[in-house]
């Protein structure tokens, strides 16, 4: 970002932690700026008016400044009603904050992302198909920020997905088919229409997701994705 002052940009925080005796340094995703990092000075003191405003899932109005990559906020105003997610559904929540926050670099605007997610964490208030949601909102992110999965073609066979054939997956090339393969083609056309109506599109979904998010992500883990695995297997 080049401009020392935005005013009224639409955010949602990602991640926070607590800096100094009385601020916190907020991660924020914004329309318009993508992810961001801004420092909120004295809202950790109990006279502090913004201290409830500064929440997940919720939709702020966000003032900041600063010539630094670390901008400071000046106003902070939640726009409409906040999202109350409880249950699997909160954890679903801090596990989509947590994979942007992983996966999306700083400054780097992408106004379909912060589309996505408002309506992803719309759907998780709304209804208990949580993984549906979650699969969804997993493949279009990856489209809108470059590292898209060819759900359809076989790169390396230079040939469409065939429903009756298998198919693994290749960091490096996509989706090989493959006799011993643990994906469908099926399943795969199914993912690409965003269909998880079968039990078994929506499982060969999940465990696609899985390599392909670890495959970039460098080693990393996502410590919300072991809690909810916990929660669901309890259930």
């Amino acid at each position: 970002m080049s401009e020392n002052t935005v005013l009224s940009q639409p955010a949602f925080i990602l991640h926070q932690q607590n800096y100094r005796e009385t601020s916190l340094i907020i991660d924020a995703l914004t329309r318009d700026y993508g992810r961001v990092s801004l420092i909120a000075k004295g809202v950790r003191q109990a006279k502090s008016k913004t201290a409830g405003i500064l929440r997940p899932f919720t939709c702020l109005s966000l003032s900041f400044s600063g010539k630094s990559n670390l901008k400071t906020i000046t106003q902070a105003e939640i726009m409409g009603l906040p999202c109350e997610l409880k249950g699997v559904a909160l954890y679903s929540g801090f596990y989509v904050n947590e994979l942007l926050w992983r996966l999306l670099h700083k400054d780097d605007p992408h106004s379909d992302v912060f589309t996505a997610y408002q309506r992803c964490i719309l759907q998780l208030t709304a209804t208990e198909l949580y993984e549906c949601v979650l699969r969804t909102f997993e493949l279009n992110l990856l489209d809108y920020i470059g590292y898209g999965l060819n759900l359809s073609y076989d790169v390396h066979h230079e040939k469409p997905i065939n429903s009756e054939k298998n198919y693994t997956f290749n960091k490096d090339i996509g989706l090989v088919e493959d006799k011993t393969g643990q994906f469908s083609g099926m399943a795969l056309l199914a993912m690409a229409q965003r269909n998880f109506d079968q039990p078994q599109v929506l499982n060969e979904a999940k465990q696609l997701m899985r390599q392909v998010i670890d495959s970039h992500l460098q080693g990393k883990q996502l410590k919300s994705r072991a809690v909810i695995h916990s929660i669901i297997k309890r259930l």
